[in-house]
């Protein structure tokens, strides 16, 4: 018979009652340092403060009204967001791939309103993850998540990453603009090279067609900026967000440039829960923390210090890691063995991972991460290295 639950995740045999910092307690009181962040989502660690104090307190007052009144909290969130990157508006919704959904009809939209409705395709990257309804597992192009879901929703071509020659190949009439993301997560942990993305940029200037980014794993802080774009020093002519926006609650947006944003008018898009009062509460709370003088600095600092120590063990155990791999707190480890005999062994020493693409292994603590829960989740790490040697290699490196 079938569990209640829907049966879509093969779900660790884990349940967490309480959080704190950059650990998680089960109900035995087991405790786990989580370096999966739920996927990049706690960005300020479990039982924030500033965070849980701000959602307590709006959720008190009122949770939602939906998007035919005026909502305080999204446009004073919207006014940050615009006053801190390139755009200069923004949409929210509920999920990163509902973002992704907006980023793509908008770029659309703008192409139409231009006097170019042929323009309709979006060019995407091999190894990309963009969501999970029917469009987005086109824009992903991965046969494991589309299979059985009947044909593929047209309108989306794939590129090798980090090809700018197999990209300016693919670029055609109907080309309405490029998806990217700086970091791939899912995908395997792979960076887009900073060059590269500097020369989408152009490309996408030189054929008038739009760049967009999907930040939705990779922003909010995640590669010691903001976003990750800005270490290309570029700007992208829309961008999609989630994950760490909220800290924890759902909730995501897209961000766009007026050029742009002006053929979304009244009727053309909408959203019942997205911007709600509680949401954007949240992520008024979160920008908080990640605006304040030297926070961003700091993940910086600590994500280096994280990088060097995974370097180190990747050279140390070469039967078990091939090579550490991302940017910031976005890292992983491609392995030789398999990933998900990494992960268990992680997980047995009480440090939470992710699996992705390529038989990596993601690593994405919360921003908040001390230099002490780096120590110990490096040491975690050597030991579950050890876990995953063959026998005579593992008494020998002990």
């Amino acid at each position: 018979m079938i569990a209640a639950l829907m049966p879509t995740y093969n779900r660790a045999d884990l349940a967490f009652e309480r959080g704190e910092g950059c650990w998680l307690y089960t109900a035995d009181g087991r405790r786990f340092l989580d370096f999966g962040a739920g996927i990049a989502t706690s960005s300020l660690g479990h039982g924030h403060k500033h965070l849980t104090d701000a959602i307590a307190e709006q959720a008190h007052k009122v949770m939602h009204v939906s998007n035919l009144y005026r909502v305080p909290q999204a446009e004073t969130l919207a006014a940050s967001l615009v006053e801190n990157t390139f755009a200069d508006s923004v949409f929210f919704c509920n999920s990163g791939a509902e973002a992704n959904e907006g980023m793509t009809k908008i770029m659309r939209k703008a192409q139409h309103g231009n006097g170019h409705p042929e323009r309709y395709r979006i060019i995407c990257f091999e190894g990309a993850f963009h969501g999970r309804t029917l469009a987005m597992l086109a824009a992903t192009g991965n046969a494991k998540y589309l299979n059985g879901f009947g044909p593929e929703v047209d309108g989306f071509d794939h590129v090798p990453f980090n090809n700018l020659n197999a990209l300016r190949d693919a670029i055609g009439p109907q080309t309405a603009g490029i998806i990217i993301e700086p970091v791939q997560g899912e995908g395997g942990v792979r960076p887009a090279q900073l060059q590269f993305l500097r020369d989408l940029r152009a490309t996408c200037d030189e054929f008038g067609i739009y760049l967009g980014l999907d930040e939705v794993q990779c922003g909010m802080g995640r590669t010691g900026k903001l976003f990750a774009h800005e270490w290309a020093g570029i700007a992208p002519d829309v961008m999609s967000i989630a994950k760490g926006i909220a800290g924890g609650f759902p909730m995501g947006a897209f961000l766009a440039t007026e050029a742009l944003a002006k053929h979304l008018y009244a009727g053309t898009h909408g959203t019942t829960f997205g911007g709600n009062p509680l949401a954007c509460a949240a992520a008024n709370a979160v920008l908080d923390v990640m605006l304040e003088d030297g926070f961003l600095p700091e993940v910086d600092r600590k994500a280096r210090r994280f990088w060097h120590g995974l370097v180190a063990i990747a050279a140390e155990f070469p039967t078990v890691f091939e090579e550490a791999r991302g940017a910031g707190f976005l890292v992983g480890l491609k392995c030789v063995v398999p990933n998900t005999e990494v992960q268990n062994a992680f997980a047995a020493e009480g440090l939470l991972s992710v699996g992705a693409g390529e038989n990596a292994i993601r690593l994405i603590p919360p921003l908040v991460v001390t230099d002490s829960d780096i120590d110990e989740a490096l040491a975690m790490i050597r030991r579950g290295a050890l876990r995953c040697l063959p026998s005579d290699l593992s008494v020998a490196a002990k």
